[in-house]
């Protein structure tokens, strides 16, 4: 039993308790997450960015336990919905506060994500071997995109109306199969009950489906090992550490400020990051004088606008993030972390503030200079991952790399007073 254990890369549980000993001999549950969360070899020069991955499965977990609660008390039927939401804030006890923090936990939610996907972007996680977790986290984000966006459907106020008609007729452009989709998602010939029950439905299955891609994601992670700020691999015992004491408390520190944060927005100013006209009941007479989607997906609406045309916007807007599946391949250098490639760190940042410019462009008309900025923008950001990137990793010289994680650590300081350590 240990010796399969031991080849599965899980450490053997170290308890005398013959009864927990009869149960993990016969389902080691147990043994795995001491082997995933505990005894987990870890490089042991991952700095606090290497947080967000956690933060986002807390993220991800408060937005479960929130939703099955609220999904208890709302009516998914277009003349109830609003009143139930408003049910829920006034009558349900502590409905308010369970609304705010699923409200504001998506927000959180996505900025943690953000952050985590940017963390990889500049110490190049999405390299060999990591492709294939690469390729979950950008499932995740697909999912988590199509979850929230159905979830602010949900509450039928007026945005929430206008959003959910502007944007399902988007799918209108595709060919052939664009119709039948928006007729199906609508559950009719226009936005009405039919599309809050769908909606609705998937909205409640989706945070499952995103809980078992999480897990194929930390899996896929565990067989070639965490990346680490230097980009190289593991050498030897002693560029690791185990994953408890020493990141669980690293981890601790980050959910405590997430929490303030948190804490900040679902207490002092819960209405910060929605939309005042969601307080408004849905109206199909009356559209609102600028249509926007939630902050997070402000940057995609931005390129979806950049486009005059219908289908091209489309098309782009996905292929703004379907790019990045292909983006291990795109990257030519051989050095994953931006801390040696001083060219790359550069259009890094460049490519930051392009994802704010877009950002900024998608909350404001879609008129005069901002159709410009935002057209320059969408053509840098396809151009940094198209054009820049492969041409900066084939005349990029990258600066040394340390020979390994230890000696970057300890700097001159002899192997044998690593081993002692």
């Amino acid at each position: 039993m240990s010796d399969n254990t031991h080849a599965a890369g899980h450490g053997a549980l170290p308890t005398s308790n013959r009864a927990v000993q009869w149960f993990d001999q016969r389902l080691p549950v147990l043994s795995l997450v001491y082997g995933a969360l505990v005894v987990y070899p870890t490089p042991k020069n991952l700095n606090y960015w290497w947080n967000f991955g956690f933060l986002a499965g807390v993220c991800l977990a408060v937005q479960i336990a929130t939703g099955v609660i609220l999904a208890m008390h709302y009516v998914p039927e277009a003349t109830l919905a609003f009143a139930s939401v408003e049910h829920i804030m006034r009558d349900v006890n502590y409905g308010w506060l369970l609304r705010y923090i699923h409200m504001n936990g998506a927000s959180m939610f996505f900025i943690v994500v953000y952050i985590h996907i940017f963390r990889g972007l500049y110490y190049g996680s999405y390299k060999s071997p990591r492709e294939v977790v690469w390729w979950m986290g950008v499932v995740i984000v697909l999912l988590m995109m199509a979850t929230a966006f159905m979830g602010y459907v949900l509450p039928w106020g007026q945005m929430s109306f206008w959003g959910a008609t502007v944007i399902t007729n988007f799918f209108s452009a595709i060919p052939l199969v664009g119709e039948p989709i928006v007729k199906w998602l609508w559950g009719g010939f226009a936005v009405g009950s039919p599309t809050l029950t769908r909606f609705f439905a998937l909205h409640y299955l989706l945070p499952f489906v995103i809980l078992g891609v999480v897990l194929l994601h930390i899996w896929a992670l565990h067989i070639p090992k965490s990346n680490n700020p230097l980009g190289i691999d593991i050498k030897s015992p002693q560029d690791t550490i185990p994953f408890h004491p020493y990141y669980t408390a690293k981890d601790a520190f980050g959910m405590g400020i997430l929490f303030l944060v948190f804490a900040f927005f679902v207490f002092f100013n819960p209405n910060a990051l929605g939309h005042p006209d969601n307080y408004v009941p849905a109206n199909p007479l009356v559209t609102p004088a600028h249509i926007v989607p939630e902050w997070y997906f402000l940057p995609f609406y931005a390129i979806l606008r950049a486009v005059p045309d219908k289908l091209g916007g489309v098309l782009l807007m996905f292929a703004s993030i379907l790019l990045l599946f292909v983006l291990p391949w795109l990257d030519t250098s051989k050095v994953r972390s931006a801390r040696f490639r001083p060219i790359y760190k550069q259009f890094f940042w460049l490519l930051a503030i392009d994802v704010l410019v877009l950002g900024w462009v998608g909350a404001k008309p879609a008129e005069g200079w901002f159709i410009i900025i935002g057209r320059i923008a969408t053509i840098y950001y396809f151009a940094h991952f198209l054009v820049l990137l492969p041409l900066i990793g084939l005349f990029e010289r990258p600066k040394p790399l340390p020979e390994s994680i230890s000696k970057a650590v300890l700097g001159s300081q002899p192997a044998t007073a690593t081993a002692s350590a």
